[in-house]
């Protein structure tokens, strides 16, 4: 066998091992865990604000008072005006102020814009001591519940996934996309691209 003939079958044996390595460490466990199933990940879920995405399922008012009796007034306190949790409604026209004396009262009422957000975070975090464990009928009646005391839908409300994302919040229009991409450098460009500390000015 010839000295190039050898190289070749060399290099071939080479890329082989290799390949057989690479496909190896593609299938490398570390004894724990396991791949989740379908039906585990499917209670994992983000609403766009249109609608999409949101789960079956929907809850009235009344049934949201209830819910909100049993969950969240401890801390949300009885007519939403927070405690040991947010204030929830009131607070609309205090964001923007002349007087600097007056902080702005951020709530779902004056600043959220989104009911989908609402029912979002309700879903993912509520109650502080149990967050995801209530349906998504009751998290649409709550949802519910919160908008009516601040006066968003009426008293007899029912909403569901065919009819939150038309819920249209007192701020929406206070969030005004950036028009101006072009004007922004690339993102390889951005100082957080790189570790490198600029010195201290002097």
């Amino acid at each position: 066998m010839s000295i190039n003939i050898r190289r070749v079958l060399g290099v071939a044996l080479t890329v082989a091992a290799s390949a057989a390595f690479a496909a190896g460490a593609q299938k490398a466990t570390f004894g724990f865990g396991a791949t989740p199933p379908e039906t585990e990940l499917a209670r994992f879920f983000s609403p766009l604000p249109d609608g999409r995405g949101l789960p079956k399922g929907s809850g009235s008012v009344a049934q949201g008072k209830t819910v909100y009796e049993a969950q969240c007034v401890a801390c949300h306190g009885e007519n939403l005006q927070g405690g040991i949790g947010d204030r929830l409604i009131g607070g609309r026209g205090s964001l923007v102020n002349t007087d600097p004396k007056k902080a702005p009262v951020k709530t779902v009422e004056s600043y959220w814009p989104y009911a989908t957000t609402l029912f979002d975070y309700i879903k993912r975090s509520m109650p502080f001591t149990a967050p995801d464990s209530l349906t998504s009928d009751q998290v649409y009646a709550v949802t519910a519940y919160i908008l009516a005391q601040a006066k968003i839908v009426p008293d007899d409300a029912v909403l569901g996934a065919d009819n939150l994302a038309k819920v249209r919040m007192p701020n929406r229009d206070g969030f005004v996309p950036d028009r101006r991409p072009e004007r922004f450098p690339a993102p390889a460009n951005t100082p957080h691209q790189s570790l490198a500390t600029a010195p201290a000015a002097k």
